[in-house]
């Protein structure tokens, strides 16, 4: 099977690998460029993208504390504040003088950082100008750091707190709110593991969909192709589209198919004839042998012992259709090895064409005189010679003038020509007959094949000698050709090389 450029490499950017390749990296970063959106709106609905610190966030809820008791100094502080910071940035604790304490999440309400924070109150209670404004002294405890403003550690939130908002009510700190910074982890790792699940399995799909299912299709084609190919239907092709390794394979598939349905096809042709030349054989062997039966079973009859002449005619004609039945096999034989390429090599010469004329004319010279029919033969100048097997030759050119023979009418002509035509020799043999009718001429030099209903002449000839004729004249590199006008006559040209065999 030969190769052509169907068959190459397909250029980097259509192959099915760099495309698979290029589709999981343009997956993975829109997964990654989604999930970095998400994340970016849920920090910005928690407020960390802002730009307020978690300091300035407890100042302004102790602000607003405040300002709230200072309003109403009865105010239900625990609901004010989850009324108002239920959208809250950060952790917080609200820790007032009288006891009253309130925590945002569990992680500011455990006991160690609910008791941190009052130790914070009181430490900045005592540090705080009083009304006079004259400060009051700080305790010796103050030197060291404060506890909630560590890193973290038991009893105190993750990531540490920050410096406290005071809560004052007619110039009096009666509380302080403390904050924490939120853990991205703690608070939105859950949302973020659910969205990086959901992104995984819907770019999975996306991923399966777009980069695997055309090439899965068109396996699936081809493979339905190979079934169909295999139930024996020949004429199936698979899709050639995609110009990728898949395109390629599905190329190599279709001219494999195509060269099994050219070889069916021949396979077929040569059934067909093998059939019809065995039809042919019987038939061309049974009829003389059916007719040298016949008569062989009538001299063997009591009644014809005592005439003669009879069985004289008899032997005459069982010895006819004998010859008959030799010639046959040894057309048949003689084809045979014409066309297997035996016969042994060609014994190529310069052979003299008005000689091998002569040869032939008076060959059949008293067949022509009982019918009438004028022989005449013409040399043109240049092409005296042929280079060629002198016996093959005579062999082709007696066959094609014993047809003429039999289908010229009595007083017709035959007529042999020889000329040069370029690289070529041309030999002719032109008859005056009936010629052939459209219908059968291309089948004239195939075995068996008779037209004597379309030409007229006698019936007799094993149909192989144009069959011969065509297997010398393409031994020497040759062809043969037949021109025929029903009314007109007939003309077999051969042309062979004029250099010799090839």
């Amino acid at each position: 099977m030969s190769s052509d450029t169907n068959t190459a490499k397909p250029r980097w950017y259509r192959s099915l690998y760099w495309r698979i390749g290029l589709g999981f990296v343009l997956t993975l970063a829109g997964m990654m460029a989604v999930q970095a959106l998400v994340v970016m709106w849920l920090l910005s609905r928690g407020g960390e993208t802002t730009g307020l610190p978690p300091r300035a966030f407890a100042r302004i809820v102790a602000g607003d504390v405040s300002e709230a008791l200072a309003a109403t100094p009865a105010l239900d502080l625990e609901r004010y504040v989850r009324e108002e910071y239920e959208q809250r940035l950060y952790p917080f604790l609200v820790i007032m003088r009288d006891g009253r304490t309130f925590a945002s999440d569990g992680s500011m309400a455990n006991p160690d950082a609910v008791a941190s924070a009052r130790e914070l109150l009181a430490r900045r209670a005592s540090t705080r100008p009083g009304r006079g404004g004259a400060p009051r002294p700080r305790g010796r405890g103050l030197r060291s750091p404060d506890p909630l403003l560590q890193a973290p550690g038991p009893g105190r939130p993750q990531g540490g707190v920050v410096p406290p908002g005071d809560i004052v009510v007619d110039g009096q700190l009666v509380g302080v709110v403390v904050a924490a910074p939120r853990s991205v982890s703690g608070s939105l790792g859950p949302t973020l593991a659910g969205v990086g699940v959901i992104l995984l399995l819907v770019g999975t799909a996306l991923a399966s969909r777009l980069i695997f299912n055309p090439a899965r299709s068109r396996l699936a084609d081809l493979e339905s192709t190979a079934a169909k190919v295999g139930r024996g239907v020949l004429s199936a092709r698979a899709r050639e589209d995609g110009g990728d390794e898949v395109a390629l394979l599905a190329v190599a598939f279709n001219r494999m198919a195509a060269d099994l349905d050219a070889r069916a096809s021949e396979t077929a042709a040569s059934d067909r004839v093998r059939r019809q030349l065995l039809a042919d054989v019987s038939h061309e062997l049974m009829t003389p042998l059916t007719s040298m039966r016949g008569y062989l079973e009538t001299l063997g009859m009591p009644t014809l012992t005592d005439d003669a002449s009879t069985r004289a005619r008899y032997l005459a004609i069982v010895s006819d259709e004998s010859r008959r039945l030799e010639q046959i096999v040894g057309d048949l034989l003689e084809l045979a090895r014409l066309e297997g390429g035996g016969g042994g090599a060609l014994d190529v010469q310069d052979v003299a064409v008005e000689g091998l004329f002569g040869r032939i004319r008076d060959r059949h010279e008293r067949e022509a005189a009982a019918k009438g029919v004028s022989l005449t033969t013409r040399v043109a100048p240049g092409a005296e010679l042929v280079q060629g097997d002198g016996r093959r030759l005579e062999q082709a050119v007696q066959n094609v003038v014993a047809n003429a023979l039999r289908h010229t009418p009595d007083g017709g002509h035959i007529h042999l020509n020889c000329e040069l035509d370029g690289a070529e020799v041309i030999l002719s043999v032109h008859d005056s007959g009936a010629g052939i009718a459209p219908e059968h001429l291309p089948h004239v030099f195939d075995r068996f094949y008779k037209a004597e209903s379309s030409r007229g002449g006698s019936a007799t000839g094993s149909g192989l000698g144009l069959s011969i004729v065509r297997a010398i004249v393409e031994r020497h590199g040759g062809s043969v050709s037949v021109v025929s006008t029903p009314g007109a006559g007939t003309t077999i040209t051969l042309r062979l090389p004029s250099t010799g065999v090839a």
